[in-house]
Parts: C-alpha cells; sequence; structure tokens
C-alpha cells in the first residue's frame, strides 16, 4: 500500500496552499453574512468559486474538460481544501457521484449534455434511491418507469433526498419491469427536477435545518434517452454509484475527522473540571485515544481505497468499511464533545448563535444522520459480511 506522495505531488501540494491560502481569506472577507460552514448559499459560492478557478475534473478525462491528473491530486485537492478549514460543496453528489458514473457508463452524448453543468458547477445533483416503504432494501423500491413512446411516465415516492430543493437534476432508479427479480428489473434515469410531476418537500431536521427531501414523482415525462445503460440494468450501475461514495469520495471527511479531533482535544482542555482539566477524567481519556485510532484506521483505509485505484481497479465493497467506521466513529467523536461540554450542550444550536458550543451541538443532533445516509451501518455490515468475507446470505 502507498503511505506517501511523490516529490511531483508534494510539489503541486505546495502550489495547491498557496492558492487556498490567498484566495479562501479573500473570499471569507467578502462573503456578506456569518461564515456558517453549514449554511447551503455559503457552501455553494465557494464551490462556484472553486470550479471557476479550475479545480473541479482533476481526475477526468481531458475530452471533458478534466485534467487526468492522477488520483493522487484529487486525494491532495480535498486533504488541503479540509485543512484550511473550507466548507463542503452542495453539489458533491454531482462531483463525487454521478461524474464518474456517468464517465464509466453513460453514451457519448449523454456525457457531453451531463458532466459541463457538473464541472462549472452550474447544474446540482440530487440522488434519488430511498423510499419509505423498501427500508434499506434498496432492490424493494416501487417507483416506476413505464415506457409510453417516445418517453417514459415515472411515478413513485422518494425520501430523505438531500439538496433536491436545490437540485437542478436527479439521478433516478426506478422499476422498469416488475415481472423481473428485484436486482434484474431496475433502470437508472437522469431527471429534470423542473418537470411537471416533480414535487419537492423539504424534512424539518432536529437541528432545524432542511437539508433532506421527499421528492414525489406524478406521471412525470422522462424522455427515452434519459435512461442511462440497458433497460433493467440499473443496478449495476447503482452499486457502481455506491462504491464511488463509499471509496475516494470519504478522503475530505477523514481529513476532517482528524481536524475535528484536534479540536476536541483543545475544548476538553479548557474545559472546567473540579479538579482542573476534564483531559484529567480517565472516562474522557480513554474515549480520546480510540478516537486517535479511529483516525489512523480511517487514514490507512483512505490510502488503500487510493492506492487500490492507482492500480486501475473500480471502487469495490471494501469501501462499506470506511463509510461504516467513518459514520459511526464521528458519532463517538460528537458523544465525547457533548460530555466535554456538560450542561453547556443543554441549550442547544440555536438561530442566530455562532457559539463554539452550538457548533459542537448542531453537529452532534446532524450526526444521527450518519449511520443512516450512504447506506444504514446494517447494510454496510452485510455487503462486508457477503462481498468482502464471503459469508453467505441469510
Amino acid at each position: 500500500m502507498q503511505l506517501g506522495y511523490s516529490a511531483g505531488d508534494e510539489a503541486f501540494r505546495t502550489d495547491l496552499r498557496a492558492w487556498f491560502e490567498g484566495h479562501y481569506p479573500r473570499f471569507k472577507a467578502r462573503w456578506p453574512h456569518a461564515h456558517d460552514p453549514n449554511d447551503l448559499r455559503w457552501r455553494r459560492a465557494w464551490e462556484d468559486h472553486v470550479c471557476r478557478a479550475g479545480w473541479a475534473g482533476l481526475d477526468w478525462p481531458l475530452a471533458y474538460g478534466g485534467k487526468a491528473w492522477p488520483l493522487t491530486r484529487l486525494a491532495i485537492f480535498h486533504e488541503e481544501q479540509a485543512r484550511i478549514g473550507a466548507p463542503l460543496g452542495v453539489n458533491i453528489i454531482g462531483h463525487g457521484i454521478l461524474a464518474p458514473t456517468l464517465i464509466h457508463f453513460a453514451n457519448e452524448a449523454q456525457k457531453q449534455r451531463y458532466l459541463p453543468g457538473i464541472l462549472s458547477n452550474r447544474e446540482v445533483w440530487c440522488q434519488g434511491y430511498s423510499e419509505s416503504m423498501a427500508g434499506s432494501d434498496l432492490a424493494s423500491l416501487k417507483t416506476r418507469a413505464d415506457k409510453a413512446g417516445d418517453h417514459y411516465l415515472l411515478n413513485g415516492h422518494k425520501l430523505w433526498t438531500s439538496f433536491a430543493h436545490l437540485a437542478d437534476f436527479c439521478f433516478v432508479l426506478a422499476r422498469t419491469d416488475p415481472a423481473a427479480p428485484r436486482h434484474r428489473g431496475i433502470s437508472f434515469f437522469l431527471v429534470d427536477m423542473r418537470s411537471a410531476g416533480v414535487r419537492v418537500e423539504p424534512i424539518r431536521q432536529i437541528t432545524g435545518e432542511a437539508d433532506f427531501n421527499e421528492v414525489r414523482f406524478e406521471n412525470v415525462r422522462v424522455p427515452l434517452d434519459a435512461l442511462v445503460g440497458e433497460e433493467n440494468g440499473g443496478w449495476r450501475l447503482a452499486m457502481a454509484a455506491a462504491n464511488f461514495e463509499r471509496g475516494t469520495y470519504f478522503i475530505p471527511r477523514q481529513v476532517r475527522f482528524a481536524r475535528e479531533l484536534e479540536a476536541l482535544k483543545s475544548l476538553a482542555g479548557i474545559s472546567p473540571h473540579h479538579a482542573g482539566s476534564v483531559l484529567q477524567n480517565p472516562h474522557l481519556r480513554r474515549g480520546l485515544a480510540r478516537l486517535a485510532v479511529d483516525s489512523h484506521l480511517l487514514k490507512l483505509k483512505s490510502w488503500r481505497a487510493l492506492t487500490h485505484a492507482l492500480r486501475g481497479g473500480p471502487p469495490g465493497p471494501e469501501g462499506a468499511a470506511t463509510k461504516l467506521q467513518w459514520s459511526e466513529a464521528h458519532q463517538r467523536l460528537l458523544d465525547v464533545a457533548v460530555d466535554v461540554l456538560g450542561e453547556r450542550a443543554l441549550a442547544g444550536p440555536r438561530p442566530g448563535d455562532d457559539s463554539p458550543a452550538a457548533a459542537w451541538v448542531r453537529d452532534y443532533l446532524w450526526s444521527r444522520a450518519e449511520t443512516i445516509l450512504a447506506g444504514t451501518s446494517e447494510v454496510q455490515r452485510n455487503v462486508i459480511a457477503e462481498q468482502v468475507l464471503g459469508m453467505p446470505k441469510s
């Protein structure tokens, strides 16, 4: 496994770090609102700025506007953006999941139509997978796409759709052959969110935000050329997209986890305790030690995924282990943060409250979703058991 970068990659890092250190402070200074890392306007504006500067599609083929750089450069980009504290974008689904899926599976016309909008960040994407009656069993989805002449009629209900209220397009899994075995009758569609019959209903979260949505499709006309791959062959694309989501896509989260752990240590060091610093509490010190191990293992798993990709291998089911550990470790980290805050955490995140305590509590509440999104912990354990360890299906 590769555990370092080449001299050329480190030279690239130096130039990239200089760009971030020059541009990000100026961008923040010009921003007319508070610097809330969870403000979707702030996240989209920074993402637009980065894309206009040419820092998108770093590993894409030259033919589609990319730079065809090795994945090590993409990893360094994520590391440096996380290091400076810049926010994650709102089009991360488009850049990190859909774009590589299109590059691998879409026809040429589809690549020419959709990749430029992602590259420029002009078109934001969401993911239409989860359904209210399917639970964690994606293959049991009920959304239908019935062929009707020169189009499909799409009908169904998707749930927990991140950023659907901002998205221009959604890639949707729908059943096109209800008589086929569950995994073989599903197709992968690219759906315009402005189409007649698309209805988005925000879901208010415990934090007060509404990043997730319900999306209803009611007799939505989807052109035939919006089908990616073969009809009834969408499961293969869905699994590839999921593996992209669980693979190198988690590099920035690993870096941010390490930064949050350092911030948590600082918080503990200044928090009062009846005998001095909270750090004197053995329970807390054990928690911090476990989180340090988590951070190191996440880094090693990210390196393993990167090494596999550099050798030409597609993202595989091993990414489920990274996703599982990251989501559960992040919840543990925020559990410790709330313990450190003590009674200060009881106030919760309040509108306009930008105090460090409010930020920690907001992240704690939001993290409850992290063992559900991108596949529940139970689903990840099944993937690991069946596809990595070769255990029989239950």
